[in-house]
């Protein structure tokens, strides 16, 4: 099999896992809270602070242990740690199907953060196989199959409590999990590609020394920095958007309507993520990435006067459309300006932003709503995003726009 068809073969079983994985781990998301109401007669107030701390730990754990995985990955293969992150995940979810106090979901949820670190690892993984010039389109790919997973898994693991009851869907989305874990063990074939002649691609590099390449490289650093703003900016209308769809449409099947305005902006993200990856590969990653900042921006800001929700639905779709370039892009720079053997690494600094910002971002959204409105957060996100691609231009202009310019200037 020839380098194309590996890569291929590769990317077509990480885009099924991915699905998997991503489908599975959201699954749970809409009946956690119900599912600690029926271990005990407790009050809603228990409830929901459990709720939210059994919810949040797995990003605190992730956030934490990410850059380790990804220095692993590097130093012994990412195959071997995709499979474990597979595995972990799945026995995790596996038996907080046999909890029986809040505190063992606590805990099974905490391991699952501890070895969640299999989407940024296929990111990694699928990476250091690509060749820099097709990387946006390739990640943009791979980025499809965790958003259809992320859209349909909320969607199906209602269905599955519904159908089955908590404890029992716990136990199906683990097989799923564990089918991951079993495609990547049987299906994915790790290649050491020879994809550069640069010496640096293919050294040791101490933790350190990944710290400082990140800071020596402005440009970098700003697109790892964004990782966590745009995903505060993202996430902080998610705690108060079913309150907003009921504010402005009434609570007649709320639920129905709230899941259409949280799936309008997965339904955006996924159509245009490989598109939008392509086209940075064509025309350069930094300037649709400032493109799509403040594309993103503008489309958030007119959220704060919606009257109906067909209104708010397609404002959603579109905020998905210009955030699904956005993290395919910023994979495809940090690709292109990192050296592959401490990509995985890099990739996991990364990830631990981005949960960062999901730790921050509902946090910050609901603080915001319950002191000026719900109207206020969709002011305070556009301008967070508009900040971001403020920021992105000048260190891009500064760094490397001006001094490339100028030099071929002064060399006429």
């Amino acid at each position: 099999m020839d380098t194309n068809q590996s890569l291929k073969r590769n990317l077509a079983i990480m885009w099924f896992a991915n699905f998997f994985v991503s489908g599975s781990m959201t699954m749970v998301i809409p009946f956690i809270s119900l599912y600690i109401e029926s271990m005990g007669n407790f009050s809603d107030s228990y409830v929901q602070t459990w709720s939210g701390l059994t919810f949040a730990v797995t990003f605190i754990a992730a956030f934490i242990f990410s850059p380790i995985w990804g220095r692993f990955g590097d130093k012994y293969g990412r195959k071997k740690i995709l499979i474990i992150s597979a595995f972990g995940i799945g026995i995790s979810v596996f038996l907080m199907g046999f909890a029986t106090t809040v505190w063992q979901l606590f805990l099974l949820r905490l391991f699952m953060g501890i070895v969640t670190g299999f989407i940024p690892m296929s990111q990694a993984f699928i990476s250091t196989q690509t060749p820099k010039n097709v990387a946006g389109k390739v990640l943009g790919t791979l980025q499809t199959g965790s958003i259809t997973g992320s859209l349909m898994g909320p969607m199906l693991g209602g269905a599955l409590a519904d159908a089955f009851g908590y404890t029992n869907s716990f136990k199906w989305v683990a097989i799923t999990i564990f089918i991951s874990g079993l495609l990547v063990t049987f299906g994915v074939k790790e290649v050491k590609l020879k994809l550069s002649t640069d010496i640096d691609d293919y050294k040791s590099y101490t933790s350190k020394e990944v710290l400082q390449h990140i800071l020596h490289k402005p440009v970098l650093l700003v697109v790892m920095l964004l990782s966590a703003l745009v995903q505060i900016a993202h996430f902080s209308v998610q705690p108060i958007l079913s309150l907003f769809v009921e504010d402005i449409h009434g609570s007649v099947n709320i639920a129905f309507f709230a899941g259409m305005a949280f799936s309008a902006a997965g339904l955006g993200n996924l159509l245009m993520a490989r598109k939008w990856g392509k086209l940075g590969d064509s025309v350069g990653y930094i300037k649709i990435l400032i493109a799509l900042l403040f594309f993103a921006g503008i489309v958030y800001m007119p959220g704060a006067f919606v009257t109906n929700i067909w209104q708010l639905v397609i404002l959603r779709f579109l905020l998905g459309v210009s955030i699904g370039g956005i993290v395919p892009l910023r994979i495809a720079y940090i690709r292109q300006e990192a050296p592959l053997s401490m990509q995985g690494e890099m990739l996991g600094y990364n990830t631990s932003l981005r949960f960062l910002g999901n730790i921050i971002g509902p946090a910050l959204g609901g603080l915001i709503a319950a002191i000026w409105g719900f109207s206020s957060v969709f002011f305070v996100t556009s301008i967070l995003l508009i900040l971001s691609g403020i920021i992105m231009f000048i260190t891009w202009y500064k760094c490397e726009y001006a001094p490339k310019h100028s030099h071929s200037f002064s060399s006429r």
